[in-house]
């Protein structure tokens, strides 16, 4: 969400490394400006190229994270061509403790890092004796060492925050990427299970009363051919990532099927207002729950209740017709109610199913809601 507006880690990195090269220079100059031989010139150059390198190598995305004895011993050698070179170049070389006083930031525990990096910039305190300086000399070589330091430690930790920022964006680009197909594969097998499953019924019933009664055959084709026309304005709203659904619209859409398909059905609704989340939470578990019954029993008897009472919805979907050795054999036959118990926790609810008492199944889903105002009843 934020890539347009943060730079690219490898611009990110750049930055510290900049700030390197130009603290070196500076370093450089300095030394060059002391009138020193060709070979302690030359000298200074060698140890100056050792200590940018071993400075880039701690300033990497992640170098905290190598091998504590690794880290020691390359802090050691830089320690070395810090300290030792001071007593050559004395205050020249003095930019390059705070390179050390960065890297021990960047690599050791802040209760050991702290500490030493004070320690390095109060050992430049002493440094200008050794040429003669003033003690305000030595405070703004603290100051400068300090500073040196605490600004290439903060431009390699900014570096590594934005390599993390930009791995972490692209984490939840594909994070979203996965939840909308698995929202689209969830919605489309919820949606059109049972549909499909009310055309193959209605079509074979169908089939038998064509011979003796023609009317209501042709009665029947309409409703097939309405289901169908409604299955694709719902496969047109799940690609669209919208879709609303009613609970009372689908007791009667599941009362009409299940009529079909010879089973007696007993329905209660009494229900108030419900949010459209809710709503189409609980109007896709019923469909669901009816699919599953014409697919996977040998019902006779159903019930279906979906009542609002004490700030609770609750819908009950019992039928009288469990096969305990019912195997599906499709692999994508098993995800129905997986979807339904992402659903029921998405909007806060909770969702049970099994055998029941009498033999019986039952599915029970509970979400709860404000306390309705009025209620509208309908019963058969």
């Amino acid at each position: 969400m934020f890539d347009d507006e943060l730079p690219a880690p490898r611009s990110a990195r750049t930055v510290p490394l900049a700030a390197l090269l130009g603290f070196a220079l500076l370093s450089t100059v300095d030394i060059l400006r002391a009138g020193l031989s060709p070979a302690a010139e030359a000298t200074c150059v060698l140890l100056l190229l050792g200590n940018l390198g071993l400075q880039f190598l701690h300033s990497a995305p992640g170098g905290n994270r190598a091998p504590l004895p690794r880290r020691c011993l390359t802090l050691a050698f830089q320690a070395l061509l810090t300290c030792l070179p001071l007593l050559l170049f004395h205050a020249y070389w003095a930019t390059m403790a705070g390179c050390l006083a960065a890297s021990l930031l960047l690599l050791l525990p802040p209760p050991v890092a702290w500490p030493l990096y004070g320690v390095v910039g109060l050992g430049m305190l002493i440094l200008p004796a050794f040429d003669g300086r003033s003690v305000l000399d030595g405070v703004l070589l603290c100051q400068t060492t300090l500073l040196t330091g605490f600004a290439l430690f903060g431009l390699a930790r900014l570096a590594e925050l934005v390599t993390r920022l930009h791995a972490a964006s692209g984490e939840l680009a594909r994070r979203a990427v996965t939840g909308e197909r698995l929202r689209f594969a969830r919605d489309l097998h919820d949606l059109l299970g049972c549909s499909l499953s009310a055309i193959t019924l209605k079509s074979e019933l169908v089939h038998r009363l064509i011979p003796t009664q023609p009317t209501r055959a042709m009665k029947e084709v309409d409703e097939v051919l309405s289901i169908a026309e409604q299955s694709l304005t719902d496969v047109r709203k799940v690609a669209s990532g919208f879709r609303e659904l009613s609970l009372r619209q689908e007791v009667r859409s599941a009362r009409s099927l299940l009529d079909a398909a010879g089973i007696d059905v007993r329905t209660e609704v009494d229900l108030g207002p419900l949010s459209s989340h809710l709503d189409t939470a609980l109007a896709t578990t019923l469909r669901e729950a009816v699919t599953n019954l014409l697919r996977h029993s040998n019902a006779s008897r159903c019930r279906i209740e979906a009542v609002q009472l004490d700030g609770l919805v609750r819908l009950v979907v019992e039928n009288d017709g469990v096969d305990p050795a019912h195997h599906d054999p499709s692999p994508y036959g098993g995800n129905g109610l997986v979807n339904l118990h992402a659903r029921m926790t998405a909007v806060g609810g909770r969702l049970e199913s099994g055998p029941w008492r009498d033999g019986t199944f039952r599915l029970l889903a509970e979400v709860p809601v404000p306390s309705p105002s009025s209620t509208a009843r309908v019963g058969g």
